[in-house]
């Protein structure tokens, strides 16, 4: 699931200067996705990677893929705009890039706060299995995250696991519980983009192996659930746990989650993170995508 960029897509990468964005509302506007798709379209290889991406998302058992963007990342290390430009160009091959958020940019900062809740992405603790806008009867159909910094301490691998394969070796019984609108998590207001506040809401919401897994960790401790239903959270906790996959993102790796099928979380930062300028600390920047009508290939 990890794809290099070839040298001579790199290259040319380099030298091709996309201009800046505009924005339709909180979505990437359509003339800008027309101006990046017809510049990249002529760089050559850019279709033949973008092609290998959209493969390791679809390919049965996919449903994540890391493009190594890091020589790209060093390269244009003075021109970060030049360098967020191309991520964004390859995120709008897959679907519509958006920011739920009207009160951040289009790409959201994740920095490390030491004195934030530790199980936030934020936090400095594990960051525990989840799907970002669980409770949104529109949640984002992919998260993608870019590496701008790793944690310098060494800790911190990003975590993921197929949600759908967890769910299939649960009991009947406890496939049951999750599929009942009993669940609910987290606040809702100032979004866009996301639909309407879903509370409660199922696990399991869609067809089996199809639909999202509406699912957060921290729901089992936070919320006020039955004894059943929390008991059949923390099952298909055990299993995501057990199918999971870890890794350490790189500077200019670029992580991209289809929300359909893979949930995703965080081991914790090493310790000692209070030591560490926040100039220096671990940084992600998050960006939405959302798959409709005309958005693209996979529309």
């Amino acid at each position: 699931m990890f794809i290099d960029i070839p040298r001579e897509l790199e290259a040319a990468l380099i030298d091709r200067h996309l201009p800046a964005w505009k924005l339709d509302g909180s979505a990437l506007a359509k003339s800008t996705i027309e101006d990046y798709r017809a510049e990249l379209a002529a760089v050559p290889q850019f279709t033949e990677t973008a092609a290998a991406v959209h493969r390791a998302l679809a390919e049965q058992g996919g449903g994540y893929v890391v493009l190594r963007l890091g020589n790209l990342a060093r390269a244009l290390e003075s021109e970060d705009d030049r360098f967020l430009r191309l991520a964004t160009g390859f995120a709008a091959e897959v679907a519509l890039p958006f920011s739920p958020f009207p009160r951040w940019p289009l790409w959201k900062d994740i920095g490390v706060k030491v004195d934030k809740d530790r199980g936030k992405s934020s936090g400095i603790g594990y960051n525990a299995f989840h799907m970002d806008l669980v409770n949104a009867t529109l949640p984002p159909d992919y998260t993608t995250l870019l590496c701008v910094r790793p944690d310098p301490l060494g800790g911190g691998p990003s975590i993921l696991s197929d949600a759908h394969a967890a769910v299939a070796r649960l009991s009947d019984d406890h496939r049951a519980l999750l599929a009942e609108s009993a669940y609910h998590y987290g606040s809702f207001f100032d979004l866009h983009g996301v639909g309407r506040e879903y509370k409660p809401f199922p696990v399991l919401d869609g067809d089996q192996g199809e639909g999202f897994v509406r699912f957060t960790a921290k729901m089992l401790e936070r919320s006020e659930l039955g004894q059943e239903h929390a008991d059949a959270g923390r099952a298909l906790t055990e299993e995501l746990v057990r199918g999971q996959v870890s890794f350490m993102l790189e500077a200019g790796d670029y992580l991209i989650v289809n929300q359909r099928r893979f949930l995703h979380g965080r081991e914790a930062l090493q310790s000692g993170q209070e030591n560490i300028p926040v100039t220096d600390r671990r940084l992600l920047l998050q960006l939405f995508l959302r798959t409709v009508p005309d958005a693209g290939p996979t529309a």
